[in-house]
């Protein structure tokens, strides 16, 4: 097989070959009753586990399940709103999980009553799709989904995954007491999502106009697991695999050779860490006939996590990513990917964050896969490794520590790139700088996601737009979306006691007469120091230009030429310095109300202007140092 996109084979298909097609597929596949892991959910370790999933369960019993409404979905094409409809969605969903884990783990048949009436209800569930994905509906002139053109997205596949797991848990019990509901689940997954997939190869999301991005392996690694568990043994079902498993080698082609992702350390966990999900899944359903553990940018992507980690719950965050996201990601699949890597640094990562339970709003996939790691259930959590330096060409991202292994003192955090990149931000030479792991000069992140996240107002969200990142402005003008708007000439240079990255910034912005715009972002080790060095030249003199950081935490200033920012948390401030000689200093705060926003920063953020001279040529030096 070859990669539709290109024409050539990704990184899976040069490794497997012929190994790879329907027909190889269709000889090596188990049967659907054994193609999927099955943990012992019986056992001690599980009932210490799902500790949090019982609480949750015998508390909603016997309450009404979560209902979608019409109204809630149309609500998207009128107002803009996707939240509420979701809400619901996710939420009977998580329930459903938490039925079918009680009902395998305890045997009880009130459980497993409890997790058909779930299964039921996504039966019967008008659509699958998630109303801002639902591609019918304008065309149409409708607020509403059409059930006889069903739409594959990432709420579909979510769902068939979901039904799949349903059944490897509880199938032959479900067949004894609800005789004729597992046929329908099969038919339901067929029509809504297995045989749109296999007909349609215009799908957006499989990126074969070569645009790729984490809706591809999120989806077919969710198609994979409904073929596996829920097609008849044959020749359809082996091409439902080897499509899937197409995609999913077309997104690790897509992804640059260090692995890194250009949505951000947030979306890893819906992009990378899905595409080695659908690996763990093909290996078993091969019986390890198809093994990706030497594949370069496989063992590269599992570096990602860990070295975007600046301390505690907080991370390097570009793009739509949160500077402190949900903790309780499926850190098994890093632990298990990172010991088949030999990434000693990866596996300790993990486990420093692994839990002592199971999340109650954890996918159902994710937590059978995590019961059936007995090497990550035993695993003892240690100190996350915080790695001294890292620089990633692939996406121009570079972060930096005062010492390897501890949170303590600085960190800096550089990105370049171009605003054309998934989730984009127009952020091309922003930094990011820490005080003891806290982000104190920040990316602000995304607020709730609307109709104008995805569409022609995206970029008059306020936290999409460059005048809201640290970044110049430059002669009234802020940068702009477009993969030439780019940071050129980059240099790095990563020594033990200095840390520099060098770019240039003039491509991104649409001013005449600008000819250069370095940015020097450097972490001074022993100086224990952060400096940014803006220096420009244009062909004459014009209006003048202005340099911003966005600040969280308590902001005093405390003279003409200085400013302390203690960063959420209360701990030590980091001070800003400059030179009031040469560029003016004032202070703007912006009142947050998105939940996404105050969850993460509280109830303001605050704006460093400092105002520079419309000169041809200059440069203004700020320097960042701790305090207390």
């Amino acid at each position: 097989m070859t990669n539709t996109a290109t024409g050539r084979p990704g990184p899976l298909l040069s490794l497997w070959g012929a190994d790879a097609s329907p027909a190889a597929l269709a000889r090596v596949l188990l049967d659907p009753g054994s193609a999927l892991p099955s943990p012992d959910l019986r056992g001690e370790p599980a009932r210490r586990a799902l500790a949090l999933v019982r609480e949750r369960a015998e508390a909603e019993r016997g309450a009404p399940w979560p209902q979608p409404l019409a109204s809630q979905y149309a609500r998207y094409f009128q107002d803009g709103d996707r939240t509420v409809y979701e809400r619901q969605v996710f939420d009977r969903q998580d329930r459903l999980t938490r039925a079918v884990l009680m009902a395998a783990a305890t045997g009880d048949d009130g459980w497993l009553a409890e997790a058909a009436d779930g299964i039921v209800l996504l039966c019967e569930q008008s659509s699958w799709c998630w109303p801002a994905h639902e591609e019918s509906c304008r065309p149409r002139g409708t607020v509403l989904p059409d059930p006889a053109d069903p739409c594959v997205d990432l709420g579909a596949g979510d769902v068939a995954a979901q039904l799949a797991w349903a059944d490897q848990a509880l199938g032959d019990r479900l067949d004894r007491r609800f005789p004729g509901l597992r046929a329908r689940v099969r038919a339901e997954v067929r029509t809504r999502v297995l045989e749109p997939f296999t007909r349609r190869r215009d799908w957006h999301w499989l990126g074969l106009d070569g645009h790729v991005h984490n809706w591809c392996p999120w989806i077919c690694g969710n198609v994979l697991v409904a073929a596996l568990r829920l097609a008849e043994p044959g020749e359809e079902r082996a091409l439902q695999v080897a499509l899937a498993l197409e995609g999913v080698d077309r997104y690790l082609a897509s992804l640059p050779d260090d692995g890194s992702v250009d949505e951000g350390y947030e979306y890893w966990w819906h992009g990378a860490c899905r595409a080695l999900e659908a690996l763990d899944v093909l290996e078993h359903a091969t019986a390890g006939a198809l093994d990706a553990a030497g594949v370069p940018v496989v063992r590269a992507t599992v570096r990602f996590p860990y070295l975007m980690h600046l301390g505690g719950g907080w991370y390097v965050n570009v793009a739509d990513s949160r500077a402190r996201p949900p903790a309780d990601q499926p850190w098994h699949v890093a632990h298990r990917w990172a010991r088949r890597a030999g990434d000693a640094a990866g596996a300790a990562h993990a486990a420093a964050q692994r839990a002592a339970a199971v999340s109650p709003e954890a996918e159902l996939g994710r937590v059978m896969s995590e019961l059936a790691d007995p090497a990550w259930m035993a695993a003892e959590a240690g100190a996350p490794p915080l790695v001294a330096s890292a620089w990633l060409p692939g996406t121009q991202l570079g972060v930096a520590r005062t010492a390897a292994g501890t949170e303590r003192g600085l960190a800096l955090v550089v990105k370049g790139g171009h605003n054309a990149e998934n989730h984009n931000h127009n952020d091309v030479g922003s930094v990011v700088v820490a005080v003891d792991g806290v982000p104190a000069l920040v990316d602000a992140g995304r607020p709730t996601y609307t109709a104008r996240t995805f569409g022609p107002d995206r970029y008059a969200i306020w936290t999409m737009r460059g005048d809201w990142h640290n970044v110049p402005g430059v002669r009234g003008a802020d940068q702009r979306a477009g993969a030439s708007f780019r940071a050129r000439d980059v240099e790095v240079a990563d020594d033990p006691d200095d840390f520099r990255v060098r770019l240039d910034l003039a491509a991104a912005y649409p001013v005449d007469g600008l000819e250069r715009w370095w940015r020097t972002a450097r972490l001074g080790r022993s100086a224990g120091e952060v400096t940014i060095e803006d220096a420009w030249r244009f062909t004459g003199a014009g209006e003048p230009s202005v340099l911003r950081y966005l600040l969280a935490g308590e902001v005093r200033q405390e003279g003409p030429g200085e400013v302390e920012v203690r960063p959420p948390g209360k701990g030590r401030a980091a001070v800003l310095t400059w030179d009031p000689g040469l560029a003016t200093g004032s202070l703007g705060v912006r009142e947050l109300d998105d939940p996404l926003l105050t969850s993460v920063w509280g109830d303001r953020l605050t704006r460093l202007e400092l105002a520079l001279p419309g000169t041809a040529e200059g440069s203004v030096l700020v320097r960042v140092e701790v305090r207390g």
